[in-house]
């Protein structure tokens, strides 16, 4: 198990029982007491546990993760005129990473149907969506199912988009910022997006303005990481004049 995936899970027993300890969670994940307590101590910084004598205890909400269904209905004009943007950015007759998320559910469901493409995705609700495009060679990555997402993650995830490069990569987020970059609420799918991420040549950032100044426990990336971000026009001029010159275009739809 993965340092990232074994800190989720400590921080899931901590919020269901109230209270974690060194001793216990090395015999269950059968690791040192020592690396526990950097686990401990990885969480700690983060702010969703507070270390106590001989463990930690749950605090702060910067897990919280909205379930697809309510993230569906979230913003959904603006998702639409995201996506609908997202089109021109297809690659002709190459090929594309598509990150699990809403709004590039909307972009998945709104390809052409004269589209040419390869698609490669962790997301089963964009799998099912995408099975029976006629234009579409799909790809579905395999992994761990997350309930909250439908996304694969872990380890068969990762080993697989290290083993392709694709052209562009169309990526969600729940936050972005220039300060603290792009973050997520899980560190495993954070773990899934930095490696597609680093599968694609180009990568583009599709997220409503809500999203803009918000932080979240696992971070991916920097907002420089990203070629290119198409927001809605909540996004003021301001802000998006501030990441253009951090090197990321922006196009509010």
């Amino acid at each position: 198990m993965y340092a990232p995936e074994r800190q989720q899970e400590i921080l899931r027993l901590a919020r269901d029982s109230g209270r974690v300890d060194v001793v216990s969670l090395a015999e269950q994940f059968q690791v040192t007491a020592e690396t526990i307590r950097r686990d401990l101590k990885s969480l700690d910084r983060a702010g969703v546990v507070r270390r106590v004598h001989g463990g930690a205890i749950p605090v702060g909400r910067l897990d919280f993760e909205p379930d697809l269904a309510e993230r569906e209905t979230t913003a959904a004009g603006e998702k639409d005129r995201i996506a609908r943007a997202a089109l021109a950015e297809l690659p002709h007759d190459g090929t594309m990473i598509v990150d699990a998320g809403s709004t590039v559910a909307l972009l998945a469901a709104a390809l052409p149907a004269e589209s040419s493409l390869t698609v490669v995705t962790h997301s089963l609700p964009i799998a099912a969506r995408l099975a029976d495009h006629p234009g579409v060679q799909l790809h579905l990555v395999g992994g761990r199912v997350r309930h909250r997402t439908r996304a694969a993650v872990d380890a068969w995830a990762l080993r697989a988009y290290g083993e392709i490069r694709a052209d562009v990569l169309f990526v969600a987020a729940n936050g972005f910022s220039v300060e603290h970059g792009l973050t997520t609420p899980d560190l495993a799918e954070a773990a899934v997006k930095r490696a597609a991420m680093a599968a694609a040549r180009r990568v583009v950032l599709l997220a409503d303005s809500s999203k803009h100044g918000q932080e979240h426990f696992a971070r991916f990336g920097a907002l420089n990481d990203v070629d290119l971000l198409i927001t809605d026009t909540g996004l003021s001029p301001e802000d998006a004049l501030a990441i253009e010159r951090g090197g990321t275009e922006v196009v509010r739809a």
